[in-house]
């Protein structure tokens, strides 16, 4: 199997079958909701049950597909992103994919999920002989409710301190309310400049839902953020309940003093994320 192959199996599994760390934890979801929202991650539930055994993708909206991709030196960065979009194309046709790269000023569908700077490609440049690629598909209606802060937020009463993030936290969630699709994995970084924190929240989706940070303190807070989102009563579907929330990944980087960027991105159910391992 050529690259181009491995990478049109990567979508059809990213596409049709939910990682398992996200299945196991609406599994989880639904067994301590009752009512409308324990009928709703029921229904998810069957969804990607049907989607994984039937091979077609779990929602409608196959998203916007953002690779990360870690690249030994002797692969050269043009050539790589032929490859991804010509096996873009490909998916598209097979798996199949919607079509859903439009330009943004005439409105035209490309029809085969490629155009301007779509897909994203991010490539980082290493001395390992091994090509790693992730590939995240991410859902229109979750990104449409991600929001970003600049601290201090009169607004909020938000200063520039983990108290002001968590105020941004809480805002973006309650605002977003159902129409991101939750439960929700919540990304949150924190940075100097506008694109610096997308990119650092975008990557932060890779995470394992279980995972935490490695500072003790930023770990707990990403567990006290978790439980207070989850006592907002949004719920699954936003029909109410307990589970407005999946996880919680907060990570930052340095800032210009003058600044300080932070970007909630909130990630629908339908948290589709794969790697690709290529020797």
């Amino acid at each position: 199997m050529n690259l181009s192959r491995g990478i049109v199996e990567l979508y059809r599994k990213v596409a049709t079958s939910l990682p398992p760390d996200v299945e196991k934890a609406l599994k989880e979801a639904s067994e301590q909701e009752s009512g409308q929202a324990r009928d709703a991650l029921e229904k998810v539930l069957q969804n990607i049950s049907i989607a994984r055994t039937s091979q077609r993708p779990i929602c409608q909206d196959t998203g916007v597909p953002i690779f990360f991709v870690k690249a030994p030196q002797s692969i050269g960065q043009e050539e790589l992103k032929k490859v991804l979009f010509g096996a873009t194309r490909k998916a598209t046709e097979e798996v199949p994919l919607r079509p859903n790269a439009v330009n943004s000023l005439s409105g035209k569908n490309s029809g085969d999920n490629t155009g301007i700077d779509f897909p994203l490609v991010y490539i980082e440049q290493t001395k390992d002989s091994t090509l790693v690629v992730d590939l995240l598909l991410k859902g229109g209606g979750s990104e449409n409710v991600s929001a970003l802060y600049k601290l201090p937020d009169e607004r909020l009463n938000a200063q520039r301190d983990l108290e002001g993030i968590r105020k941004c936290i809480l805002d973006a969630v309650w605002n977003a309310q159902g129409k991101g699709c939750p439960p929700y994995t919540i990304s949150v970084a924190v940075g100097a400049t506008l694109d610096q924190v997308s990119l650092l929240g975008k990557k932060l989706l890779l995470r394992k839902l279980h995972e935490r940070h490695p500072d003790r303190d930023i770990a707990e807070f990403e567990t006290r953020l978790l439980r207070e989102i989850n006592s907002l009563g949004i719920g699954p579907l936003g029909l109410g309940g307990n589970t407005t929330a999946l996880a919680v990944h907060l990570d930052y980087a340095h800032r210009h003093p003058a600044t300080f960027f932070v970007e909630v991105i909130l990630c629908c159910w339908a948290h589709r994320r794969g790697r690709l391992v290529w020797r």
